[in-house]
């Protein structure tokens, strides 16, 4: 019989959103008339810019003629888009990102996970907590950690507590650390980081040949122009950092996928014997292996985000969003919840009433509210007792969401 990747059988019950679709549908079959509104996961509601589907749809004739067919692009991403991405999301806040540094993939949620086949065995991991899912899983299925404790942490890993003491912007490690998961607009606390926040990471990481792994896939939704968009915004940060992007959020592109990361020319990992290996050529040989690119299709849809019709119409989906969140906390600080996010980020963290847990709580807006949101708890231990909503909904659903949760 087939042997099995052991390494999955250390992961806990149920990944975090599959458990809220399954106590969801046990809801839904004993209450079949019940309305639910869900601000549980981070999936977009409004239609595509039409920018960008004018220009798929363009695409789409193309590829009907001799002349305009495409048939496998290159693993990298065409030029143009990257030379677009380039342009408009690096060079144009200072940042010395070249084309050639970009490689176009169906998701970030993807490449934060396929990175791993890069990096070796052994490298002493730092992780937010609360986290993201996919950082903390990803490893474990590849083997680098240990088992998980009662509370659900990995051996191996080395978790940084993101709290409202301090401001959810995590403290350096104690002890040196290999590889580091940073995020920000943070998902799930909405927290933001500033540049002087940043720099501290940077020179953590060049001081200890530390690699940071930073996800900017909400970085469109930051209000304030001083705030940081991108880790390469910060001097030092070519020599240590890896960023990863996404159109999913910023441009509705979730069900059409198409995301970016960044790999400088300049970073350097140490092979076993010793010698300095530039990640870049790695990346780009495991993409050339695995990966077959995204459809010539979906990425003329991207291109079509950096026209000013598709700037002006991106703009338009993030205000929504962004109102959205408003709403929720305002809404929730008026019947005295304590809240946080929502500011420069889809997400509001909420802190759960009455000393409930995180999936009490999502038990009790869902039996009582019909309203689906995200427990804390699922994204880490320091994440007990408070409860994620997202502003990703119509904004019928988020006003009548919020009449629910205030009566109650």
């Amino acid at each position: 019989m087939v042997k099995i990747n052991r390494n999955y059988l250390k992961l806990k019950a149920g990944y975090l959103f599959p458990e809220i679709s399954r106590r969801v549908s046990a809801f839904s079959e004993a209450q079949p008339n019940a309305s639910l509104i869900r601000l549980g996961i981070g999936d977009v509601t409004e239609p595509l810019p039409e920018a960008c589907c004018q220009a798929m749809k363009d695409a789409i004739e193309e590829m009907g003629s001799s002349s305009g067919f495409h048939g496998y692009g290159p693993e990298q991403g065409y030029l143009w888009l990257r030379e677009a991405i380039a342009k408009n999301d690096f060079q144009s806040r200072g940042c010395q990102i070249s084309a050639d540094e970009i490689f176009v993939s169906d998701g970030s949620k993807c490449d934060s996970s396929n990175i791993l086949d890069i990096l070796g065995e052994g490298n002493r991991i730092a992780v937010t907590d609360p986290v993201y899912p996919v950082y903390v899983d990803s490893n474990v299925m590849s083997g680098r950690t240990g088992e998980a404790d009662q509370l659900g942490q990995y051996d191996g890993l080395t978790y940084l507590p993101l709290n409202s003491e301090n401001c959810f912007e995590a403290e350096l490690p104690r002890e040196p650390v290999d590889l580091i998961y940073l995020c920000f607009p943070n998902n799930p606390t909405g927290a933001v980081a500033s540049k002087e926040h940043l720099e501290k990471w940077v020179d953590y990481a060049n001081k200890n040949n530390a690699l940071i792994l930073f996800d900017a896939a909400y970085e469109a939704f930051i209000q304030d122009p001083l705030l940081p968009h991108s880790i390469f915004e910060i001097d030092g940060a070519r020599d240590c950092a890896i960023e990863f992007r996404s159109f999913s959020k910023k441009a509705g592109f979730t069900g059409t996928r198409c995301a970016y990361t960044v790999i400088p020319r300049s970073l350097k990992g140490l092979a076993a014997n010793g010698t300095e290996v530039d990640l870049w050529t790695l990346w780009n040989r495991r993409q050339s292996t695995k990966f077959n690119g995204v459809s010539y299709i979906v990425q003329r849809g991207a291109e079509a985000v950096y026209s000013l019709s598709g700037q002006s119409q991106t703009e338009k989906l993030v205000s929504f969003y962004m109102e959205n969140a408003s709403i929720i906390r305002k809404e929730l600080s008026s019947v005295g919840y304590k809240v946080f996010g929502g500011e420069h980020a889809p997400y509001v963290w909420v802190k759960a009433p009455k000393g409930q847990g995180s999936w009490q709580f999502f038990d009790f807006l869902l039996q009582n509210a019909n309203v689906v949101g995200t427990p804390g708890s699922g994204f880490g231990t320091a994440g007990e007792g408070f409860f994620r909503l997202s502003a990703f909904n119509t904004r019928e659903n988020v006003e009548e969401a919020m009449r629910r949760i205030i009566s109650l």
